[in-house]
């Protein structure tokens, strides 16, 4: 199998994967606030700082330790979490509190 049709074979399944951890990573630093009594404004920043992890660093660690199909994962999250925070913070923004 060839480097581009393991990447287009594992392509769904890593974008997947990289939604649900992204938005489990939302979910928990705003319930962990919520939790710990903080306030609203100081929920939405854990929220988003806990659900925007580092992929820059997981991407280069894979490529260099293992394969460059292992730095897919880090590299869609790089993309996606760019994404998916913009739209989050948007929300927040617009959203009472």
């Amino acid at each position: 199998m060839t480097s581009i049709s393991t990447l287009l074979a594992a392509g769904p399944l890593v974008l997947l994967a990289v939604i649900l951890h992204n938005g489990f990573g939302y979910l928990l630093g705003y319930g962990a606030a919520q939790a710990l009594r903080q306030p609203i404004r100081s929920a939405r920043t854990v929220s988003i700082e806990v659900g925007m992890q580092n992929s820059g660093l997981a991407a280069g660690l894979a490529t260099q330790y293992f394969s460059p199909v292992a730095a897919l994962p880090g590299a869609v999250f790089s993309i996606w979490h760019n994404l998916s925070g913009a739209m989050l913070a948007a929300a927040y923004r617009r959203m009472r509190g």
